[in-house]
């Protein structure tokens, strides 16, 4: 807003001259623009935006539908993309409870308009925290990569340290949110990956290990797949220097792999979405972070906590907050970090997910996954030219793999594989450029022996062609 602004706009909060100069002169500034002083000169648009007419609402509706039209989807591709994003089986129930009145709403809930939410949302943390074997599980943040964000912070509050250490194997859209969200309270250093497994360089751990070193976060499975069993031996290093072990996970796979808690994490975050959620264009995201229940890490929780206590009446319970003066909602702006609407619906719809498969459901579930994954990547690896990338090493629903000795691009062989209809692995050329021409493969339950038949029949086609 130029400073010659004489008057407040109608629909914009401390616009009046008078107290817009005052919260400037508060935090230092003279006018508004320094605010955006940390924006790159080239992403500023630097000029008036050039908007078209106003369309009427019909017109409106036509061109977003056209503009809607244009995107193609699982549902009608054969799909085997992932990398944070996986097509998994959502039973209907999952839409059915999510969508009544009660809940529909994405906030937390409060007192006055609580019609079962507080209940719901203290089983869904019962149902998380069984399932990753920890005490305390937060309701919702917005995705995994805010989970491991406020996980590193928790870990620097609580050990009163500014590095993480990260593995380079981790996605590097999720870095760039992690530094984000850090940024200037904890700084980001990575430890090096084995180049013939995958796995974190226990080595170079040790060798960056110091007294500045908050925590270790690696994930399990992670990005690219990999079961990294050398989890316990990781928390171990990281606990000799009274660092905090941190593990991401996708909670999906824990009907078959060991939960972190069992070698050594100290807090444990992920993912919600493969826990009844429908893709949506990258959206219907949530995360979730769980720990001991321990007051040290209880009280550095930023987000609500939803617990069970007995009322006046025998035999009757209440559900509410758990230390509530610990959030940014009693704090303000003195709180640890901001908290605001949270994803409280899409934890409200894991918990319906995993009360509907329980713990038999979870192990046969990620059973038929491991089964799938390792069929696909044997048929992949036997076409002519085409390889894992880490072939001797465990996975769980992704793999690398490795397209260098078969003359085309990733790129290539992706858009050849959009015109017979399927989707193919996430191109991770730009990514991890050292690996060559190289793709993130997704196999889940949803894969039929037929589609993962079709794709490596395509494949080899494709890579035939001259």
């Amino acid at each position: 807003m130029p400073n010659n602004r004489t008057y407040a706009h109608p629909y914009i909060p401390n616009t009046v001259p008078e107290v817009r100069d005052a919260m400037l002169k508060e935090i230092g500034l003279t006018r508004i623009e320094q605010l955006h002083d940390a924006i790159p000169d080239s992403l500023k648009l630097n000029r008036e935006m050039n908007l078209p007419p106003a369309m009427t609402e019909y017109e409106l509706r036509r061109h977003i539908d056209g503009l809607l039209a244009k995107n193609k989807h699982g549902a009608a591709y054969l799909n085997f993309l992932g990398a944070g994003c996986w097509q998994h089986f959502i039973p209907a129930v999952c839409d059915e409870i999510n969508q009544r009145s009660e809940f529909v709403t994405a906030y937390a809930g409060e007192p006055y308009e609580d019609h079962g939410r507080f209940q719901t949302l203290f089983e869904y943390q019962s149902l998380m925290a069984e399932l990753v074997d920890m005490d305390v599980v937060n309701v919702p943040t917005f995705d995994w990569a805010q989970a491991a964000s406020t996980a590193i912070r928790m870990a620097g509050r609580i050990t009163g340290r500014s590095v993480a250490l990260v593995p380079k194997s981790v996605d590097p859209d999720k870095v760039m949110i992690i530094n984000n969200y850090c940024t200037p309270v904890m700084e980001l250093r990575f430890i090096e990956i084995d180049e013939a497994t995958g796995k974190m360089d226990l080595n170079d751990l040790r060798s960056k290990l110091t007294n500045e070193v908050a925590a270790v976060y690696f994930e399990n499975p992670g990005y690219l797949g990999i079961i990294e069993d050398q989890g316990h031996e990781i928390s171990e290093i990281a606990h000799f220097v009274k660092a905090i072990s941190i593990v991401g996970v996708d909670p999906i796979s824990l009907g078959v792999l060991q939960p972190p808690s069992q070698y050594g994490a100290d807090i444990v975050c992920g993912d919600l979405q493969p826990l009844g959620m429908h893709m949506n264009y990258g959206g219907g995201q949530a995360g979730f972070i769980a720990t001991r229940d321990e007051e040290t890490y209880v009280m550095e929780y930023p987000s609500r906590l939803f617990g069970i206590v007995p009322t006046e009446v025998e035999g009757e319970y209440g559900f509410g907050d758990v230390a509530y003066e610990r959030t940014s909602f009693a704090l303000r702006e003195k709180g640890k970090e901001s908290v605001g609407t949270q994803t409280a619906l899409w934890g409200i719809t894991a918990g319906v997910y995993l009360s509907l498969l329980g713990p038999t459901g979870m192990q046969e579930v990620g059973e038929t996954i491991m089964q799938k994954s390792q069929y696909a990547a044997k048929k992949l690896s036997a076409i002519p030219g085409v390889s894992l990338r880490f072939a001797e090493t465990a996975f769980f629903k992704e793999f690398v793999v490795d397209f260098n000795d078969t003359g085309l691009t990733v790129a290539e062989i992706n858009a050849r594989l959009s015109e017979a209809g399927i989707f193919g692995g996430k191109d991770l050329s730009g990514s991890f450029p050292a690996w060559g021409l190289c793709a993130l493969y997704c196999v889940t339950e949803i894969h039929s022996q037929a589609d993962l038949d079709r794709l490596a029949d395509t494949i080899q086609t494709i890579v035939r062609q001259p």
